[in-house]
């Protein structure tokens, strides 16, 4: 069953915000699981944002939640911990600066999909 997860988050300062996922893109390059990601945000209110992430499955979604690219990225105090990653931590840390409180996650198992 398909399945996508939705990330609500607040920033200021989404340019920066898109530049540290496109550092997790790059640093997941064929080992992420994502099939497709869309980045919005409220247009009454720009700091209000959601990323819609698709995945084929919540296997799939665990999977790539599982990468330590990902867990890096979760928080900075994961980031700190994982020394294998230096260019993670700084993005991870970077993203907690800019971000306006922690993220709200929704995981959604797909009953319809229609075009």
């Amino acid at each position: 069953m398909a399945f996508v997860q939705i990330i609500e988050f607040r920033t200021t300062d989404i340019e920066r915000a898109r530049q540290i996922n496109d550092e997790w893109w790059r640093a997941t390059e064929g080992k992420r699981t994502v099939r497709r990601e869309l980045l919005a945000c409220d247009h009454s209110d720009p700091s209000y944002c959601c990323a819609v992430v698709f995945f084929d499955s919540y296997e799939s979604a665990m999977e790539n939640s599982n990468l330590p690219e990902t867990q890096a990225f979760d928080s900075y105090e994961s980031a700190m911990e994982n020394s294998n990653l230096p260019e993670t931590q700084a993005s991870a840390e970077q993203y907690m600066k800019i971000s306006d409180g922690p993220p709200v996650f929704y995981d959604l198992d797909i009953l319809e999909d229609r075009a």
